[in-house]
């Protein structure tokens, strides 16, 4: 007989036989995204997540951990602690959807299993390409080429980033979609103020290249970023993207944009802003849109084709900033129009593409861009947060952490839309 593990409250519980195993609710991804919506979802019915991960990470910390302030072990938890206890836990991958029966195949040593549900949220991410980028997977984590996305590469970054006495430092952001899109050039600002308090700056050089039109998408933060850049003597070169990386030769090469010019630029330090993508899994099936993501109304996350199902985080379609703030507002309107399908009754919760880049700038501060569908700025607190301050460094920091652990992950912190209207006055 073909078994897979199962695990309940987080330890080997039984076996689950090649028959299928029928939930209210299954759960495809166990990041964010689907513990939160696991944890609303057990009130309401029978829930299975799907998650092969033994770890549990808290990402937007890792530009923290590139730049010396925390460690790669205060991101994590044990997987176990962070999957709701009452919800079954398949500790496997997906293996394919089929969304007309109802059913998700899963991985495993003889493949096949599968199981059935009334509602299915999808919520598996994206996939970190370091490969899509000529030569980089080979040298990553050698010859100061670093990069803060992925479990532990941040801390190759700190270690080159520490050594330096000085020469060309180069940051890159890719000519692809890309979780938390202020990352690639928040290292940059850190690694600065490193090398001013070690008293090497005068011997280094710091370039950011971007593949967008401007520092940042958004106008009014690309305004502030581009001054402070300015102020903080750090180049910016807009429309190109890295295509090659030589590792041992300490080479990056550049193509621009708009002219499809190759240029070849020495390097002492590499960060790099990888390319992503969507997953094969849902990118192949029929929950994607042309583009791979899952299709997605991007105001209710209803699935525009089948009824049932529902995509959170970085895997869905909606057309803004893919961060654990997205995550965060999105769980409340998933949860509160799922709740309304399951009556019968017309979706109402609308998501408005809110997300935030929490833009860490040296000197222990912080731009908080928070934003929505289209660039509509939707800042929280009652001040201009495109202005670098001490609180939202603080925010970020030490508020943030315990936020995501204790709420964002448990279903219970859905966005700061409440708090915007209440420090507005209701004008939010």
């Amino acid at each position: 007989m073909r078994s897979l593990k199962l695990i309940t409250n987080g330890s080997a519980s039984g076996v689950l036989s090649r028959f299928a195993s029928h939930y209210n609710f299954v759960v495809a991804g166990g990041g964010a995204g689907g513990c939160a919506a696991a944890s609303n979802l057990l009130k309401h019915g029978t829930v299975a997540v799907i998650d092969p991960a033994d770890t549990h990470y808290y990402q937007p910390m890792w530009t923290l951990v590139g730049a010396g302030i925390k460690t790669t072990e205060q991101s994590s938890k044990s997987q176990s602690l962070c999957v709701p206890g009452q919800a079954k836990w398949y500790r496997t991958r997906v293996e394919g959807f089929k969304p007309e029966k109802n059913s998700v195949s899963l991985f495993g040593p003889f493949g096949g299993e599968k199981i059935t549900y009334d509602y299915l949220v999808v919520a598996l991410g994206l996939d970190v390409r370091f490969d899509k980028v000529k030569g980089l997977k080979e040298t990553l984590g050698k010859n100061g080429v670093c990069s803060n996305y992925g479990p532990g590469n941040a801390d190759y970054t700190w270690k080159v980033l520490s050594a330096i006495k000085g020469g060309d430092l180069l940051f890159t952001f890719p000519n692809a979609p890309i979780k938390c899109a202020g990352a690639p050039q928040k290292i940059m600002y850190l690694a600065d103020a490193h090398l001013r308090k070690a008293g090497v700056r005068d011997n280094c050089s710091l370039t950011y290249h971007t593949a967008l039109p401007a520092i940042f998408g958004v106008p009014k933060y690309a305004a502030a970023l581009s001054k402070l850049a300015a102020e903080k003597d750090c180049g910016v070169e807009t429309t190109s993207h890295l295509v090659e990386v030589d590792g041992e030769g300490r080479e990056a090469v550049f193509e621009d944009m708009g002219t499809g010019k190759q240029t070849t630029q020495k390097f002492d330090m590499l960060h790099v802003g990888p390319p992503c993508a969507p997953s094969p899994v849902y990118a192949t099936s029929p929950l994607a849109d042309s583009a791979g993501w899952v299709d997605v109304n991007k105001h209710t996350l209803q699935h525009n084709t089948y009824k049932n199902v529902f995509g959170i985080g970085d895997c869905n379609s909606c057309p803004t900033g893919k961060t654990a703030a997205k995550v965060a507002a999105e769980s409340g309107v998933l949860y509160g129009n799922v709740r309304r399908l399951m009556k019968g009754k017309e979706l109402k919760k609308s998501y408005d593409g809110y997300t935030s880049c929490p833009l860490t700038v040296g000197n222990d501060k912080l731009i908080l861009a928070e934003f929505g569908y289209d660039g509509a700025i939707l800042e929280t607190l009652p001040f201009n947060q495109a202005k670098p301050r001490w609180l939202t460094y603080f925010l970020k920091k030490e508020v943030m952490p315990p936020l995501y652990w204790h709420g964002l992950i448990r279903g219970t912190w859905r966005g700061p839309g409440l708090v915007r209207k209440i420090a507005h006055l209701g004008t939010a």
